[in-house]
C-alpha cells in the first residue's frame, strides 16, 4: 500500500526540497502539491524525480482556475500533475442556503469540464463547513456532489469528524466519487493542544485501521495522502505517521 504526503503540512521546514529526501526514506511515494510549492517548478520536479516521487494530485485555488485557468493548466503539467483540486473557500465567500450551494456547484462543473478536456480531474476537498447543515437540513458536500456529478471528492476524513459525524457511512455513500483521501488525525483528550488539536496518523482517536479497509475496498483507486494541519514538527510527524501507516 502506498502513501502520498501533503506538503501543505511541511510547510514550516527550512526547504520543502531537501525535505523531500526524508519523506522518500521514510517510505512516501509522492506528494500533493499546494501553493507554496509551486514557485519553482523546474527546481521543484528534478528534486521530486531524485528522490523517486510523484506529484499525481496538487491544489489550487478556486480564484486561480477562474482567473488564470491556463496558467494553472501549465503548472500542473509541470509537476505532472493529473487531479486538480480546489482545497477551500473563504468564510466571506460560501454561499448561506441551498440555492447558493447549487449556484456554486454548476460552477464547478463547468471548470470542471474545462479541466477534463486537458486530460485531468478535478475535484473539491472538504473541510469542516461543508459538513454544517443548512436550515433545510441538507449538507453543502451532498449539494456540492449532486449538482455536480461529473467532479470528484477528495475526502478529508478528519474535518468530517471534526464536524460531528461518522466517516464511514459518509465515504460508503460518496465512494464513487472518491479521486483521493487525506489521511489525517484528532488528537486524545489533552493532546496536541500545540497542533490545534491534531495527532500524528495512528495517534488519535480516528479508525484508520477500519477506514482504510473500507477506501481500499469501496474505492481502490483513491489516493490515500497523508497531512496534519499545524504539526509542532513535520518530521516527527511524517516519520510516526508512516510508522504506524505501515503497521496498518
Amino acid at each position: 500500500m502506498s502513501f502520498s504526503f501533503q506538503l501543505y503540512s511541511s510547510r514550516n521546514v527550512a526547504s520543502q526540497e531537501a525535505f523531500l529526501s526524508n519523506l522518500a526514506e521514510l517510505g512516501y511515494t509522492s506528494v500533493e502539491g499546494y501553493g507554496g510549492v509551486y514557485g519553482d517548478p523546474d527546481s521543484f520536479a528534478e528534486a521530486m524525480s531524485a528522490n523517486g516521487l510523484t506529484m499525481p494530485s496538487g491544489h489550487f485555488g478556486i480564484d486561480d482556475l477562474r482567473d488564470n485557468f491556463d496558467g494553472v493548466m501549465m503548472l500542473a503539467d509541470s509537476f505532472g500533475i493529473k487531479h486538480v483540486i480546489v482545497p477551500y473557500l473563504v468564510a466571506e465567500a460560501r454561499p448561506t442556503d441551498k440555492a447558493g450551494w447549487q449556484a456554486f456547484a454548476k460552477e464547478l462543473s463547468e471548470i470542471g469540464s474545462k479541466v477534463r478536456a486537458t486530460g485531468k480531474t478535478f475535484s473539491w476537498h472538504n473541510h469542516d463547513f461543508e459538513y454544517e447543515a443548512l436550515e433545510d437540513g441538507s449538507y453543502p458536500m451532498d449539494i456540492i456532489l449532486e449538482t455536480a456529478p461529473d467532479i470528484g471528492w477528495e475526502a478529508d476524513l478528519g474535518w468530517v469528524a471534526r464536524a460531528g459525524l461518522d466517516p464511514a457511512p459518509i465515504v460508503a455513500k460518496h465512494a464513487d466519487r472518491l479521486v483521493a483521501v487525506h489521511v489525517k488525525d484528532i488528537a486524545k483528550d489533552g493532546e496536541g493542544l500545540d497542533e490545534d488539536g491534531w495527532s500524528d496518523i495512528g495517534e488519535g482517536v480516528m479508525d484508520w485501521p477500519g477506514l482504510i479497509r473500507q477506501i481500499r475496498d469501496q474505492a481502490p483507486n483513491a489516493i490515500l495522502v497523508a497531512e496534519q494541519d499545524n504539526p509542532s514538527d513535520a518530521v516527527r510527524f511524517a516519520s510516526v505517521s508512516m510508522a504506524n501507516l505501515k503497521d496498518i
